[in-house]
């Protein structure tokens, strides 16, 4: 089973699912054992799979750091935080955290997008 910490203290996951915003996006910074990296892939791969069948989900991606890296940053979005909330919370997807292995660290949290043009400087 993963192991959950918070990526934010002060505002935690918890906090951020009593929100009505949207979009959002959930990040989730993944750190395991090189040696689970397969395990961690399968348990995301089928979490993913039923995720992408719930109302409100948009898309996701999954990234692995780069050279030998055993860090995986999941990023989904999601039409609005209920949406999301409802996904999280369903008690199917809560059963399915177990699969994940025991050196699996998880630690997610909402954001959105904001707007911000995005200047270079040569």
């Amino acid at each position: 089973m993963a192991h959950i910490e918070e990526l934010d203290t002060i505002v935690t996951l918890a906090d951020q699912m009593q929100s009505e915003e949207g979009p959002v996006v959930l990040i989730n910074l993944f750190t395991v054992d090189a040696e689970d990296e397969k395990a961690l892939l399968e348990a995301w791969s089928h979490d993913a799979d039923f995720m992408k069948s719930q109302p409100g989900y948009i898309s996701t991606q999954l990234h692995q750091g780069i050279a030998g890296s055993s860090t995986f940053v999941n990023y989904a979005i999601w039409q609005d935080v209920k949406s999301f909330r409802d996904a999280f919370t369903h008690p199917e997807f809560q059963r399915r955290i177990a699969d994940y292995p025991s050196s699996a660290v998880a630690r997610p949290h909402l954001l959105r997008k904001l707007a911000v043009e995005n200047h270079c400087v040569a």
